[in-house]
């Protein structure tokens, strides 16, 4: 029979419940996903580096664990919450089940909870320190190293999960690419699920490091460059914002080419065009976010993970066009530079998991890549 476990909050709230996954402690910043399915997708986003999981959904685990549906080489989760897990593995392409898989690589969960307690405590207090723990159920110690956890602003989690060297992307299979354009991407904590729709419209990746200078970025002759999702606050990741500046304003060599951001990316590009960030009160984690493309005026349903947010307000409207917001709570999603081939979103166009609604971006930016610059 599983034992007892315990999710702690830094004001003090605790919920016990049952532990399953890794025998372990976790501390990290407690966020809630409203995905229905996909929880391997979120379990291996590497944009989770430094939180807690909630899920939403009340049955999880059901379908297991695949070797082929994961968004990076391991979890990146500090620990996991869910209603109720399923202890039967449905699914013929599952090589174990969920439970098993949080053992494997460490990570602890808890069930049993009123996870929709939990959301809606995180939506009017915001998003908070906890400590998980299936170990150890004493609630009283529990909230003190939920207390002694470090917070998620002022801390560089880009260099946790980046690579530690370039590599070139190895497709699995499927796709339609010629690889006739060269893409860089430079991997904040990059999802397979945008390496592989880079490779759908044409594109052979090469991944760099999170650290490597725009001087890096260019000797590879790229004909464009990615700037991936990744974790945390983008703030203090100065190395990362000086090098998109560089191939923004003064690309070595002179030769300019087109810029795509995608979530940590899209923050990146904020910063290096003069904007500034701040931290959501509870963040945007799910597949079903509604964006407004605000030049077509088309409605896309998104895929979204991300607390921090690019400021509009601090943007400079004469070089930088706002091109998407988000329908719910009308922050900025989406921008364009007005003379520049430079774009970002803050949403996850590649999905893994989620709707394939925003997929165009991908095109997008190769028929950029395609066009003469100068």
């Amino acid at each position: 029979m599983p034992g007892p476990a315990v999710l702690a909050l830094e004001d003090g709230t605790v919920y016990a419940g049952l532990a399953f996954g890794a025998r372990a402690e976790a501390a990290g910043e407690v966020v809630f996903n409203t995905s229905m399915t996909g929880y391997q997708e979120v379990l291996t986003d590497a944009s989770y580096r430094g939180q807690i999981v909630t899920m939403t959904y009340p049955l999880i685990g059901n379908y297991g664990v695949n070797d082929e549906d994961v968004e990076s080489r391991r979890p990146w989760v500090e620990g996991f919450v869910v209603r109720e897990l399923s202890r039967t593995t449905s699914n013929w392409r599952a090589t174990r089940s969920l439970d098993e898989y949080l053992v494997d690589h460490g990570v602890p969960g808890i069930e049993g909870l009123d996870t929709r307690a939990l959301t809606k405590h995180i939506r009017t207090a915001g998003a908070m320190r906890a400590f998980l723990s299936t170990t150890d159920a004493d609630p009283d110690r529990a909230v003190e190293r939920a207390r002694a956890a470090p917070g998620l602003v002022g801390r560089d989690l880009v260099r946790e999960v980046t690579c530690e060297a370039p590599y070139e992307w190895e497709p699995d299979s499927g796709g339609e690419a010629d690889g006739s354009l060269r893409v860089v991407v430079l991997d904040y904590g990059v999802k397979y699920g945008i390496l592989r729709r880079l490779k759908e419209v044409g594109c052979r990746a090469i991944v760099l490091p999170a650290h490597s200078t725009a001087e890096q970025v260019m000797a590879q002759e790229p004909d464009g460059v990615l700037l991936s999702n990744g974790p945390g606050d983008p703030e203090p990741v100065g190395y990362a914002v000086e090098t998109v500046r560089r191939l923004v304003e003064d690309p070595p060599g002179g030769r300019r080419v087109p810029v795509f951001g995608i979530c940590m990316g899209h923050h990146f590009l904020t910063l290096a065009l003069g904007g500034r960030t701040r931290k959501l009160k509870f963040g945007h984690h799910g597949a079903n976010h509604p964006v407004k493309d605000l030049r077509t005026t088309q409605v896309a349903i998104t895929v979204q993970n991300h607390g921090f947010v690019g400021d509009a307000e601090t943007l400079r409207a004469d070089d930088v066009e706002i091109t998407h917001v988000n329908l719910n709570d009308q922050t900025l999603e989406g921008l364009r530079h007005r003379r520049l081939p430079v774009f970002a979103v803050q949403f996850h166009p590649e999905a893994s998991p989620g709707p394939h609604d925003a997929h165009y971006l991908f095109r997008r930016f190769a028929d950029l890549m395609k066009a003469p610059h100068a």
